[in-house]
């Protein structure tokens, strides 16, 4: 692959880190953000993270149009947005998407890597599915909580395996131990069945994960939603094991000591991204039969929750 061009588009949590972490070995990378202010702030001071992991990186590459990725032509591009952004940002890489280009979804969410590959083909397609918790801090500073390593990297494309190792070699060199898996919607599987359920439940209750798993009401929703979703990964192909809900309750009671993505969404009014989230387990258990009353409810409170404010 040679020293590859990089471009990374968001800059929230997810972006700042894999941000900082590659800007470390490749500084040529280019940022892109939609607020030309806090670009300004980044190219002065930089990117910090904390935590788990720590980094400490200038930034010298911004900006704030994603055709503006046409001077640097990248050949990895990380989409690190949220996800009701997706479709948006795929139209708008248009300009700038030429043969050979891999797309990285590093988004929350179910189905990602799949618009990614409606709109450039599977050959263009890969999905990561990062396995730390972090919080942003402020304009280019992030915390993470944990890193339960590896990260998960794959492609839609069988014959993109030796690019795809490439790709987690350089990800693991940058800090960010990455291994690359044949089928790796096996892995967004397993990590969703948690984040689609915890997201949720987060958001209605604004508590902690593991303040709602402590919690005798809300650990009965999250234990029928976790069987509800595994019944729709087996649906769609994916077996995830019959033990899977007592090791992901273990897990979250470990690392659930911050409030998900999504309370911070609602508290900041802002759209959320429960569409790929629960919306997605509702979309696909509707496909093939499955139900699923408790996601349902759940999804439909969020969507009430945002119809508050969004009035769309």
């Amino acid at each position: 692959m040679g020293k590859p061009r990089i471009a990374i588009i968001g800059l929230g949590a997810t972006g700042t880190v894999l941000a900082a972490a590659i800007i470390a070995q490749y500084p040529e990378t280019v940022l892109v953000g939609r607020n030309p202010g806090a670009g300004e702030m980044l190219l002065s001071k930089g990117l910090r993270v904390s935590g788990a992991i720590s980094y400490q990186t200038p930034v010298i590459n911004f900006v704030s149009q994603i055709k503006q990725l046409n001077r640097s032509k990248p050949d990895l591009m990380f989409l690190a947005t949220k996800t009701f952004l997706l479709v948006q940002i795929l139209k708008d890489l248009e300009d700038v998407y030429r043969p050979g280009i891999k797309i990285i979804s590093t988004q929350n969410g179910l189905g990602t890597e799949d618009l990614i590959a409606d709109k450039f083909g599977a050959d263009t397609a890969f999905r990561m599915s990062l396995n730390y918790g972090v919080s942003l801090k402020a304009v280019g500073e992030a915390e993470i909580a944990f890193f339960n390593r590896p990260n998960h990297l794959g492609s839609l494309n069988q014959e993109n395996r030796d690019q795809g190792l490439e790709i987690a070699r350089l990800m693991t060199d940058c800090g960010l131990d990455t291994e690359f898996v044949d089928d790796i919607k096996f892995y967004v599987w397993r990590k969703m069945v948690m984040k689609c359920t915890m997201a949720s439940i987060c958001a209605v209750t604004n508590k902690t994960i593991k303040e709602a798993l402590k919690f005798a009401p809300t650990r009965e929703i999250a234990e029928a939603c976790f069987k509800e979703a595994l019944a729709v990964a087996r649906a769609v192909g994916y077996d995830i094991g019959e033990g899977y809900v007592e090791q992901a309750v273990g897990y979250l009671m470990n690392a659930g000591v911050h409030r998900d993505s999504m309370c911070s969404d609602i508290e900041n009014k802002a759209p959320t991204e429960i569409d790929f989230l629960g919306g997605k387990v509702v979309e696909y258990a509707r496909q093939n039969s499955v139900a699923t009353p408790y996601f349902i409810a759940m999804t439909n409170l969020v969507k009430a929750i945002e119809d508050n404010y969004l009035k769309r």
